[in-house]
């Protein structure tokens, strides 16, 4: 016998499936900041060390950081840190020669690739700027560090601001340096390597210390030049001194990317006008050696 009296009937309901979650995507990480110490105040052109960036690779040496151009055959830039604990006594190694750490299959730029051209090869960090090792010396004579520069570009105007950077560390500062090339007004070396039209620099000075990002201020000093690569330029770089920005306008870089822009705005705007005596303006021994050694047909002699 069954007692249906406690029976009660009511619409049915299906039940809610519980729904799918949506899968959350994995966001991109943000590469950590370069420990490179040549790299304190901003990597330039976002390089990376992606063999797929072809025309923006990045070289990371103990030395400085390069942004290298594979069909250019030459860097973008070179950044690198200019201080006393960064200078000796070793003397020149005068080895240039091929990177070998360039990715497999691109072609390495010799050390004689510029012979005939007319061109100096054109140290961006100078050899002077590493002198407390043999290895760090060494590593400046790598092709994969050098630009075509006209003669007189290099030999005199090049040579005297890369002369006054050591004047400026030996009276207590420390620099943060990035130079390159522009534009391309043909090749040399059977088409492996590009002739810029503008060599540029870009120099922040700051008086010794640590923590170096948090020491920039609005009244940190900068020094950009902008100046042509061929041999009608004065010797005097004071002549094709700009402001940062106008060397950020001409490559499309950001420089000192890590300084907070409320101070880039301020003295990346300012063209330096600071007094530089003439006696600054003489080329060191090592300047000279420099001269001597960069053109692999000779010295020019400069015009008095």
């Amino acid at each position: 016998r069954i007692n249906f009296d406690n029976v009660s009937i009511t619409d049915y309901v299906a039940a809610t499936p519980t729904p799918t979650p949506t899968p959350t995507a994995t966001p991109t990480p943000t590469p950590p900041p370069s420990s490179n110490v040549n790299l304190t105040m901003g990597n330039p052109s976002g390089a990376a060390a992606n063999i797929a960036l072809t025309t923006n690779y990045l070289m990371e040496k103990p030395q400085f950081a390069i942004s290298y151009h594979r069909d250019n055959g030459r860097p973008n830039w070179v950044s690198w840190h200019l201080a006393s604990s960064w200078l000796g006594s070793t003397p020149r190694q005068d080895s240039f020669r091929n990177d070998t750490t360039l990715p497999v299959g691109w072609y390495q730029v010799l050390g004689t690739d510029y012979s005939g051209s007319g061109y100096d090869r054109g140290h961006m960090c100078p050899s002077a700027d590493r002198t407390l090792t043999v290895a760090d010396n060494d590593a400046t004579f790598l092709m994969t560090n050098m630009i075509p520069q006209a003669p007189t570009n290099n030999q005199t105007m090049w040579a005297n601001l890369e002369t006054y950077c050591r004047t400026l560390v030996s009276q207590g500062n420390e620099l943060y340096i990035i130079s390159g090339g522009f534009g391309n007004s043909g090749f040399i070396a059977n088409g492996h390597v590009a002739i810029p039209t503008t060599t540029w620099k870009v120099i922040m000075v700051l008086p010794n210390g640590t923590n170096d990002v948090s020491r920039v201020t609005t009244g940190t000093r900068l020094i950009a030049i902008s100046a042509p690569n061929n041999n009608s330029v004065v010797s005097d770089w004071r002549t094709y001194r700009v402001s940062v920005d106008n060397v950020e306008a001409l490559t499309g870089y950001d420089f000192f990317s890590n300084v907070p822009v409320s101070i880039q705005s301020v003295i990346e705007s300012t063209v330096d006008n600071q007094l530089i005596e003439d006696w600054e303006m003489v080329p060191d021994k090592a300047a000279i050696e420099e001269n001597l050694a960069s053109s692999p047909d000779g010295p020019i002699k400069e015009k008095r």
